[in-house]
């Protein structure tokens, strides 16, 4: 398996993990009684974007330099 290939599933099992504990610090704050947190990254459209680069370059790999 290519580099690339094997980072999806790792890149796609940390974005899950960070949306979880973005969610859970956010629930916490609600069970307070304070305001929300301010999300200061977009981890959804992030690791949507990190995956997405990584399948272009596995498919570009894959095509045209597989054969090396």
């Amino acid at each position: 398996m290519c580099v690339f290939c094997s980072a999806i599933p790792a890149a796609m099992t940390l974005g899950v993990s960070a949306k979880a504990k973005q969610n859970q610090k956010i629930k916490l704050a609600e069970m307070c009684g304070e305001s929300r947190p301010q999300a200061v990254v977009p981890i959804g459209r992030v690791t949507t974007l990190v995956v997405s680069g990584l399948v272009v370059c596995s498919v570009i790999y894959h095509t045209h330099l597989g054969n090396l």
